[in-house]
């Protein structure tokens, strides 16, 4: 006879920031539907945000990007200086592309739309506390959109950047782009994870980027981003 399955994970501990609080109520209901996640604080503004999330250690944080006395971006970087560990995932709207230009330079974790399927938030919520950065598919076209509107060479530009790299790196970044985390990257290759890890943190110091999300976006423009699944609600692109 099968033994029952008696593993158990610990909930996804959130931080919500929202200076709305009917919006704040309304993801939090969301969030509270899924028994994998714990909603353990709620600030009204990004100072809160980050006091908050210094007194409770969340394994995710999620910004809305426009907050009073602090914004989205300006407590993305606070944490991402104080609690490493805290994944930082912001929420937009279509109406502030610039916003998420400048949280993606900041290095965020993920973004996500506050219009988007609720499936969206919590797949999202869910890949950023494994370690994996979240895209809205939506989001990323139009960044790229953005990037590429008057700048025809923005795709040469892009495999300019990497065409200094190795075979194997650029194997690695055309799978970044595609989705995959370090493990599926590892067993696509036939390598061990550590080695996967070594690549991707190599290839981000020449490259001289931030995160896989930065990654991802420029392996997109660049066309190299075949020989996985395509992003999905919402893309992962596991972290280094």
């Amino acid at each position: 006879m099968t033994e029952p399955d008696t593993e158990h994970h610990a909930p996804v501990r959130v931080l919500l920031a929202d200076d709305e609080a009917l919006m704040r109520a309304g993801i939090r209901a969301i969030l509270a539907a899924d028994p994998g996640i714990e909603v353990v604080a709620e600030a009204g503004d990004g100072r809160e945000a980050v006091e908050l999330a210094l007194r409770h250690r969340p394994d995710v944080a999620l910004l809305d990007i426009r907050m009073p006395r602090l914004d989205g971006l300006g407590a993305s970087e606070e944490l991402r200086r104080a609690l490493p560990g805290t994944a930082v995932v912001v929420l937009t709207t279509f109406s502030e592309d610039e916003y998420v230009e400048r949280a993606l330079a900041a290095g965020v974790d993920g973004f996500l739309l506050k219009s988007g399927d609720p499936r969206e938030l919590l797949a999202g919520v869910a890949a950023a506390a494994r370690g994996a950065a979240c895209l809205s598919p939506d989001i990323a076209r139009r960044v790229i959109d953005r990037l590429d509107t008057g700048r025809m060479s923005r795709a040469t530009e892009a495999k300019a950047a990497l065409e200094p790299l190795t075979g194997r790196e650029r194997e690695v970044v055309a799978l970044v782009g595609a989705g995959l985390s370090n493990a599926e990257i590892a067993a696509r290759l036939f390598v061990v994870e550590g080695t996967v890890k070594a690549h991707v943190s190599a290839v981000l110091g020449r490259l001289g980027l931030r995160n896989r999300v930065q990654l991802a976006i420029l392996a997109y423009e660049a066309g190299e981003h075949g020989g996985g699944r395509q992003v999905q609600r919402p893309g992962e692109v596991g972290r280094r």
